[in-house]
């Protein structure tokens, strides 16, 4: 497993806003990483656990036991498991989805820089294998702060998940509309036998996530293929937002494994446990 670099010193809790020109990965400055290169537990002072039943309706209830590093990677395992929801309510409504399930069935983890680094411009680079079995939901993305969710932005570097049956690797970005918890979405949506086709054993390989973001673009590549370019000029919240740009302020790294859901799909329970292998994590500027 590739393992260069070791976190940055110094560099947690700031938001970095240099703009990033257009120079070879030799020109630039790794301002932060995580390598995940000692077994046991992640970074705590860097990754905090989300927990509970948190969001999409998922099928997971995120714990912060899913997550270890092993053998020179962070990974983030799903498990089948079922337990009293220590949320449930019996009274609670139908659409209170996270007080109303009785138990839960499957466990899985979510972590997120939210409490120790944001930046605002940059390269990021995320080496990772996927799982890919039908329900599984894996995502690297971000998130700013100081607005509600959309218009605080969002940018989903990687997602996948099945559309209509048939899975598909994703690349976008949201922000904030005239209505309240109503996105404005640019969407690439790639039929993962694009990339099977080309290497029928693609799943089982590591592969190398990268977003060059700029005060112009969002440009989000696999394996160094361009997935989707998205102009900053079109990325302008509604009034909800203040009219502003959330791609001009920091956002921050969330890692998340999700099951089923809004968007995972049927879930196969054959293929538990699931793991996804994160490699590294590096910021460029």
């Amino acid at each position: 497993m590739t393992s260069l670099c070791t976190r940055i010193p110094g560099v947690l809790l700031l938001a970095f806003i240099l703009p990033l020109p257009s120079v070879a990965q030799s020109q630039m400055k790794l301002i932060w990483s995580d390598e995940f290169d000692v077994d046991g537990s992640y970074d705590t002072d860097v990754w905090k656990p989300e927990r509970g039943f948190v969001r999409n309706h998922e099928a997971q209830w995120y714990q912060e036991g899913n997550a270890y590093c092993q053998n020179g990677c962070l990974v983030i395992e799903a498990r089948k498991e079922k337990r009293a929801n220590p949320t449930y309510a019996a009274a609670a409504r139908h659409d209170d989805w996270r007080r109303s399930r009785e138990h839960i069935e499957y466990t899985s983890a979510s972590l997120t820089t939210h409490d120790s680094f944001s930046f605002t411009y940059g390269r990021m680079e995320v080496r990772a294998r996927i799982p890919t079995a039908s329900g599984a939901w894996p995502a690297i993305w971000l998130l700013g702060k100081g607005m509600e969710w959309p218009s605080c932005g969002e940018i989903d570097v990687m997602e996948f998940y099945r559309i209509n049956g048939i899975p598909h690797v994703l690349a976008n970005a949201c922000w904030g509309g005239e209505r309240r918890y109503q996105a404005v979405w640019n969407s690439k949506r790639v039929p993962f036998s694009h990339f099977t086709d080309k290497d029928s054993l693609w799943a089982e390989k590591f592969h190398l996530w990268r977003m060059d973001w700029t005060p112009e673009a969002i440009t989000i590549l696999i394996d160094d293929e361009v997935v989707n370019e998205i102009s900053l000029a079109e990325t302008t919240n509604g009034s909800l937002g203040k009219y502003e740009n959330p791609f001009h302020a920091p956002q921050y790294i969330l890692l998340n494994l999700a099951l089923g859901g809004d968007n995972g799909g049927p879930i196969d329970d054959s293929q538990f446990p699931l793991r996804y292998e994160i490699d590294y994590v590096r910021i460029y500027q």
